[in-house]
């Protein structure tokens, strides 16, 4: 298996955040991988709502069992101050990181 297909893009396998219940979901489609890449698309307004709680659980969980998440935002500003905080925070975080492309979500899951 060559490493771009442990890769797993959310779109391709129907994953989507759009409630608690689809973070354990996720994590366990992505158990053994290399990681994830979820898009902006694939994420309900729930998990830009930093008040629900949504985006704090994926991020616990993919910790908690060191599964790495990229997650594609190209303007983490649309979603507030907040939120635009909480993804310059994860720029560089070890597990759970925000990039601005396809492309660099699939070469940081690659290294």
């Amino acid at each position: 298996m060559t490493t771009e297909q442990r890769i797993i893009i959310a779109s391709d396998t129907a994953i989507s955040i759009r409630s608690a219940a689809s973070i354990s979901e996720a994590l366990e489609t992505c158990l053994g991988s290399q990681g994830l890449i979820l898009t902006e698309h694939d994420l309900g307004p729930e998990f830009f709502d930093l008040h629900t709680g949504i985006a704090g659980e994926l991020f616990q969980k993919f910790i908690n069992y060191r599964v790495r998440l990229a997650i594609v935002l190209p303007d983490p500003d649309t979603y507030g101050e907040r939120f635009s905080e909480l993804a310059r925070e994860h720029s560089s975080h070890g597990i759970v990181r925000f990039l601005r492309s396809l492309n660099e979500a699939t070469e940081w899951l690659s290294e």
